[in-house]
């Protein structure tokens, strides 16, 4: 399986996968805080469990980099609610769905 990428220049983590490409969309802050925004899996990638292998990978880097997100998109935060593990990950600020 593909890994998960950070393209800084179009403000998205992406994972490709035969061809297509799922991505999530983000916004830095001077906080040091990763606004998720948005959660994009393309028709062809669906019903393959590539949503959460991309939330699972952005998490992970965002990790690895140190810093806090705050879930904007739904299906962001709905991972991170099902899963103990990244929680520790979500600012106090979160504006996402709890």
């Amino acid at each position: 399986m593909a890994r998960v990428e950070k393209n800084a220049a179009a403000g998205r983590y992406e994972l490709r996968v035969d061809g297509e490409t799922a991505l999530v969309q983000y916004r830095d802050e001077d906080d040091g805080t990763v606004h998720l925004l948005h959660t994009e899996v393309p028709k062809a990638l669906a019903g393959r469990g590539i949503g959460s292998k991309l939330a699972k990978g952005v998490l992970d880097v965002i990790r690895i980099e140190g810093r806090r997100v705050v879930p904007e998109c739904e299906f962001i935060a709905a991972y991170i609610d099902r899963h103990a593990e990244y929680q520790d990950l979500a600012s106090a600020d979160r504006t996402g769905p709890s």
